[in-house]
């Protein structure tokens, strides 16, 4: 017997479509001018979502449906002769318009049979994904994900419009394989693309083809995702090689597919990913459309299981450790992809993070490491061993050189030599020819996890350059015990400091093994963060943004750093 419906949920998505719906039927006829093919097509589904729902104020309204086809104009309109729709970065884009025809033949699906009303609405859909369908067969994409939203948008029109075409076309680029690793992490690693892309493709994908590995896919996904959430309901992003490395994503989008799968499976632990990920409200329009086209959607969540505290998981391939307990939430992180590639480049996990701790309402958002070597950038752990069950080791070695002259058969009357890239810079010397003198630097931060905090131990090696650890504080809070050196910054030598937060706080003890003395608040040459030169080369930067807290000094160094969350006891 099926569970009975979730109906605070129903009326709770309902609302969040009528704020979103209500002002366009409101003016039914105003031309959309200047809105982006993907919003007018997610609009259209939002309308129709609304006159069909007897929980939303739109249902059976005509302003809604007159609203809709007036979208539907400015949809069409878009639409160039190849069927792929004009705006936006990426030039007659497949994958961009495989995002609007999606919504599209969601939109024709609760469209069609829905009675007279909406006739002309489900004609003017089957026009517009017609006219897509060429391009979308044919056409190809250029990241990982942009394939699984292609595929969906292929198996969507075949649902609607029945072509083998379309099921070979979808099994092709499927027989390339899911790119989830053995984690569950997608090969982006981006809790972004997963929750917007890869996974609601996949879900549709294996219900249209009856394809339980990719249900699986995406199962394995969440699962490894509830030890990524922290303690403020957004899931961990320092590890992905995406836009979203840099900036926290809430586990609100996440919702639908958690809800989905703790309906189906009765996983207790999805349930309550599920709640926590509606605990702020539910905010997105869509989900109603989702409700009435996955039915299960609606139904009662079972009962929530929570997870037993502490709690440790590292994740070996993106090398990203996570340890939770009663009162701290810590992230340990040594996976960039600088190291081997030795570039900033889009697509690459780039962000310098190596750990963050949360301790209630103090939040320690990043700890990075500035050095003075050649330019080349703060650390970026290039490998990441895990020396007991919760104490990490994370190493770099930077090398850069002196070039000889070239060898006499190598040499050139006319001074003219080949442009070559030397790893930090490119010029007309032929490098690759030179004999080379280099010079090597290398970092050693040893970690150890505790449930109350972590200890670290920093070992800056080789020559003696500047560096600068950089504790970078969520504002809301107060350092106490260092001394402001301006800009929201401040100096920390060997005296504690704690960082307090309301009746939370972060301590920090900083102690010197070996070098000179730490860098007071009057040296602001060293403290403070360098991006290195593939940033500043063209006048950018990738510092974070917060209370700053520096120690620093002339290396090399080693020096110990203990993070402790102070946190009253709780009551009872």
């Amino acid at each position: 017997m099926p569970t009975p419906l979730d109906h605070e949920f129903v009326r709770a998505v309902a609302r969040a479509a009528d704020r979103s719906a209500a002002p366009l039927a409101a003016g039914p006829d105003e031309e959309p001018a200047g809105v982006p093919h993907r919003v007018l097509a997610r609009r259209v589904k939002t309308l129709v979502a609304a006159y069909r729902s007897p929980d939303s104020a739109l249902h059976g309204s005509g302003r809604a449906v007159a609203a809709a086809m007036t979208h539907l104009r400015a949809l069409r309109a878009a639409q160039t002769p190849t069927g792929l729709f004009a705006g936006g970065d990426n030039v007659q884009s497949p994958p961009d318009s495989a995002f609007t025809v999606n919504d599209v033949c969601d939109a024709h699906v609760l469209a069609a049979g829905a009675g007279p009303e909406l006739r002309d609405a489900t004609a003017a859909l089957a026009e517009i994904a017609r006219a897509a369908t060429g391009s979308l067969l044919t056409g190809g994409v250029h990241t990982p994900n942009h394939r699984w939203e292609l595929c969906a948008a292929l198996a969507r029109l075949h649902r609607s419009f029945p072509d083998d075409r379309l099921l070979a076309r979808v099994e092709e680029w499927l027989g390339e394989g899911v790119d989830i690793d053995a984690e569950g992490l997608y090969s982006e690693r981006s809790a972004n693309y997963a929750a917007h892309v890869s996974n609601p493709s996949l879900l549709l994908l294996a219900g249209v083809l009856g394809r339980a590995d990719l249900l699986d896919a995406v199962e394995r996904n969440l699962a490894t995702t509830l030890d990524l959430i922290g303690p403020d309901a957004t899931v961990e992003t320092v590890h992905s090689r995406r836009q979203d490395q840099n900036h926290p994503f809430p586990l609100a989008p996440c919702l639908p597919h958690y809800r989905l799968l703790a309906v189906r499976t009765g996983r207790g632990d999805f349930s309550r990913a599920a709640r926590l990920a509606a605990a702020g409200g539910i905010d997105d329009p869509d989900l109603l459309a989702q409700t009435l086209l996955t039915p299960d959607l609606c139904r009662v969540l079972p009962a929530p299981a929570g997870r037993t505290l502490p709690r440790h998981r590292y994740l070996t391939t993106a090398r990203l450790a996570v340890q939770a307990s009663p009162g701290v939430h810590t992230v340990l992180y040594g996976g960039s992809d600088v190291p081997g590639h030795r570039r900033i480049r889009s697509g690459l996990a780039c962000n310098p993070t190596f750990l963050r701790l949360f301790a209630g309402g103090a939040v320690l958002d990043a700890v990075r490491l500035s050095r003075g070597f050649f330019d080349l950038g703060p650390f970026r752990a290039a490998d990441m061993h895990r020396l007991t069950d919760t104490r990490y080791l994370l190493t770099e070695t930077l090398t850069a050189a002196y070039y000889q002259p070239l060898p006499p058969g190598l040499r050139r009357d006319d001074g003219a030599y080949r442009m070559a890239d030397e790893g930090r810079f490119s010029a007309a010397m032929a490098f690759p020819d030179r004999p080379r003198d280099e010079i090597s630097h290398t970092t050693r931060v040893q970690v150890d996890l505790r449930e109350d905090g972590a200890d670290l131990r920093i070992d800056i090696g080789g020559p003696p350059v500047p560096w600068a650890l950089e504790l970078t504080f969520r504002p809301g809070g107060v350092p106490e015990g260092a001394v402001p050196i301006g800009d929201g910054r401040w100096c920390l030598t060997t005296g504690p400091m704690t960082y307090r937060a309301g009746e939370d706080g972060i301590r920090v003890e900083v102690g010197v093994e070996a070098g000179e003395p730490l860098a007071g608040p009057d040296r602001g040459d060293v403290l403070r963060y360098d991006p290195g030169q593939d940033h500043t080369v063209a006048g950018g930067t990738d510092a974070t943004a917060g209370n700053r807290v520096y120690v620093g000094g002339q290396g090399p160094h080693t020096l110990t750093v203990a993070l402790r969350a102070q946190r009253p006891a709780p009551v009872g």
